[in-house]
């Protein structure tokens, strides 16, 4: 068995229109729905364990402030260039690289690239993961490598504005 658990960075700052994409941080909204979502996202079954992270700003931030309202859970994170990506294909390649001593995995990233591997590999269609939102992925699979069209099943589904 194989668990995928994607969470899209929370929302972003514009004020600085000259900031390089790469280095924008987190708004008012996205700092909220960090400690909104932490720990509905770990109640959900989300334990934070074998986590990767974009090392985009908004995305650091979104596991830093995920991580800060669930310190008991002492989560560490693992920054990987390969998930500063807005393309399904190159996630699912990071993925189907990754140690099958591993059964679960937590992906902190981006969209379109979070929102269309969860319509891939998934059993139903999402159309959008939006800012700050969990799903979660379970495939019958003894390998990453196996990940392709429909080998998993979306299991769960949170975003903020259920708790808003």
């Amino acid at each position: 068995m194989k668990i995928l658990h994607l969470i899209r960075h929370a929302k972003s700052s514009w004020k600085e229109p000259g900031l390089a994409d790469i280095d924008r941080p987190l708004n008012k909204r996205g700092k909220r729905s960090c400690r909104i979502m932490a720990g509905e996202i770990y109640d959900a079954g989300c334990r934070f364990e074998h986590v990767f992270c974009s090392p985009a700003v908004r995305a650091q931030h979104t596991i830093r402030g995920l991580s800060d309202h669930l310190k008991a859970a002492g989560i560490e994170w693992t920054t990987d260039a390969g998930l500063y990506t807005f393309y399904a294909g190159d996630l699912l390649e990071w993925c189907r690289g990754l140690d099958n001593r591993l059964s679960e995995v937590v992906i902190v990233g981006h969209n379109p690239a979070l929102t269309d591997l969860v319509s891939t590999l998934g059993d139903r269609y999402l159309d959008n993961l939006p800012t700050c939102a969990w799903a979660r992925l379970e495939g019958d699979l003894t390998s990453w490598m196996a990940l392709a069209t429909g080998t998993m099943v979306l299991t769960d589904f949170l975003k903020p504005k259920i708790f808003i």
